[in-house]
C-alpha cells in the first residue's frame, strides 16, 4: 500500500480509538489481517430508530489512492434500509461517491453512515423496493427494518407476527433468507409473498 495511505490509515484508527463514540460503544474499528487496506467497522442503530441497539458490521476497503479517493465500504450486515441494497449491502451516500474530500477521515464516514440510519435519503435510493416502502407504508416500512435488525444484527424487538409468517414458509421448504426477502418486498403479505415464491 501507498506509504501516505498507510501512515493516514494509521493516524485515523488511533483517532477513533480515543474517540467519544468508542467510548460510547457508538462504534468500533479494527484491521483485518494486519492489513492497512482491510478494515471491519460496526456501528450501532441510533436511539428511537427502527436500528436501535443494532449492532452493523462493514467492510471497509481503503484505496491505494487514499486519502485522495474515498474508502469502499458495504454493510455485511443484513439491513432494510432505502439507501443501502439488501441484497449487497452496498451504500448510497454521497462522501462515498462524488462528494469525497481528502479532508475527510474514517471516523466522519462511520458517524456519516450512523446518521443516515437516522435520516433515510428515499429519493436517491440503494434499493427502490425498499425506499418505495419507506415512502408509501412507512409503519410497514418501520416495523420490516426492526425486524431485520432484530434477526441480523442482534436488535433487541422482535415482530412475533413477521417471525411467525416467515415460520408458515420456511414449513413450505423456503430458505429463510429468502422468505424474510419475499415477504419484507410484498409487505408482509403472505398470500402474495408465497405466490411469488412458488410462481
Amino acid at each position: 500500500m501507498a506509504n501516505i495511505a498507510a501512515k493516514r490509515v494509521k493516524r485515523e484508527i488511533k483517532e477513533v480509538m480515543k474517540s467519544e463514540e468508542i467510548m460510547g460503544g457508538a462504534f468500533k474499528l479494527e484491521l483485518i489481517n494486519n492489513s492497512w487496506t482491510e478494515l471491519q467497522g460496526e456501528i450501532t442503530g441510533p436511539p428511537d430508530t427502527p436500528y436501535e441497539s443494532g449492532k452493523f458490521l462493514l467492510e471497509i476497503k481503503v484505496p491505494e489512492t487514499y486519502p485522495f479517493n474515498p474508502p469502499k465500504i458495504r454493510f455485511i450486515t443484513k439491513i432494510w434500509h432505502p439507501n443501502v441494497s439488501s441484497v449487497t449491502g452496498a451504500i448510497c451516500l454521497d462522501i462515498l461517491k462524488d462528494q469525497w474530500a481528502a479532508a475527510l477521515t474514517l471516523r466522519t464516514v462511520l458517524l456519516s453512515i450512523q446518521a443516515l440510519l437516522s435520516e433515510a435519503e428515499p429519493d436517491d435510493p440503494q434499493d427502490a423496493v425498499v425506499a418505495r416502502q419507506y415512502k408509501e407504508y412507512p409503519s410497514i416500512f418501520a416495523m420490516t427494518a426492526t425486524h431485520w435488525t432484530n434477526v441480523y444484527a442482534e436488535g433487541k424487538k422482535a415482530i412475533v407476527d413477521y417471525n411467525r409468517r416467515v415460520q408458515v414458509l420456511l414449513e413450505m421448504g423456503v430458505e429463510e433468507h429468502q422468505a424474510r426477502v419475499a415477504l419484507s418486498t410484498h409487505n408482509w403479505n403472505l398470500e402474495v409473498a408465497t405466490e411469488e415464491l412458488f410462481s
